[in-house]
């Protein structure tokens, strides 16, 4: 069985980093499939996926590094073209990705006793992020 269900979240930009680890089982508890596997979905270029202990030290300890690896104020070719300032944002996504694969079973997602799905939102303005789920099981 497939199920493809939509979350929409509105974001502020900026390094966001939001836990959307409740709506992700929310949806996997209303799906009608029991166990199998939820491919996490962020369409855009600006957004990423992933797991993380969502606590506030990690959190900065996050944004820090991605400060580091692709910092806001270097010269990035695609400013340069298009002149909307987000660059790193779109370097900081590529590297991150885009999708997740969780199992689950019994309508529970397996995830570790510390890990959180957050969805991190690079871009420099407010969105509204749509994340797609794609369930597969039985």
């Amino acid at each position: 069985m497939v199920r493809t269900k939509q979350i929409s979240i509105s974001t502020k930009g900026k390094n966001e980093i939001l836990n959307i680890t409740e709506q992700v089982a929310k949806v996997i508890e209303d799906s009608g499939v029991n166990s199998g596997i939820v491919c996490i979905f962020l369409p855009g270029a600006t957004g990423a996926l992933t797991t993380i202990e969502y606590e506030e030290g990690l959190l900065r300890d996050y944004r820090r590094f991605w400060d580091k690896i692709a910092p806001q104020d270097m010269d990035y070719a695609h400013d340069l073209r298009w002149h909307d300032k987000n660059g790193h944002s779109h370097v900081r996504a590529s590297l991150q990705g885009a999708s997740l694969t969780i199992p689950f079973t019994d309508k529970k997602l397996l995830l570790g006793t510390w890990q959180q799905i957050v969805l991190l939102d690079f871009d420099v303005r407010s969105r509204e992020r749509d994340v797609i789920l794609q369930i597969l099981g039985e």
